[in-house]
C-alpha cells in the first residue's frame, strides 16, 4: 500500500502582537527573516510556490504545501534564532497556544523583584 499524503496545506500562525504593538519587534524583518532562511528540501530559497509566508497585521502564516516535510518546530526554532540575532531573546519566548500556532510572549520576572528584595534583608 503507499502510504497517504495529505491533500490539504498545512497552515501555521505566529503571533507576534504583544512585542509588535510595543515596538519591540518588526515584523517586516521576521517575515523577510523567515523568507531568506527556511530550507525547503534542504536549501534556502527554494520556496516557489510550496511555502509562502504572508504578514496580515502582527500575525505571520506559513503555507505549506501538500507533500512537502515541515515541522512545526523549525518554525520555533527559526524564531528562536531571530530572536537571538536581535538580542531579543533574553526579554520574549515562543510559547505554543494551539496545534498549528506559536505566540511570542514576555517573560515573567515579576517574582525576580521579590526575590531581590528578599536578599537585601
Amino acid at each position: 500500500m503507499p502510504s497517504q499524503v495529505s491533500e490539504q496545506p498545512n497552515v501555521y500562525t505566529i503571533d507576534v502582537s504583544g512585542p509588535a504593538n510595543d515596538k519591540i519587534l518588526d515584523v517586516a524583518a521576521y517575515e523577510r527573516y523567515l523568507l531568506d532562511r527556511i530550507k525547503v528540501q534542504g536549501r534556502t530559497g527554494n520556496l516557489s510556490d510550496r511555502v509562502t509566508v504572508t504578514k496580515n497585521g502582527n500575525v505571520l502564516t506559513i503555507t505549506i504545501a501538500p507533500g512537502v516535510q515541515f515541522a512545526k518546530r523549525y518554525v520555533k526554532y527559526l524564531t528562536k534564532k531571530f530572536l537571538k540575532k536581535n538580542e531579543l531573546r533574553d526579554f520574549l519566548r515562543v510559547v505554543a497556544n494551539g496545534k498549528q500556532s506559536y505566540e511570542l510572549r514576555y517573560f515573567n520576572i515579576e517574582g525576580q523583584d521579590e526575590e531581590d528584595e528578599e536578599d537585601d534583608e
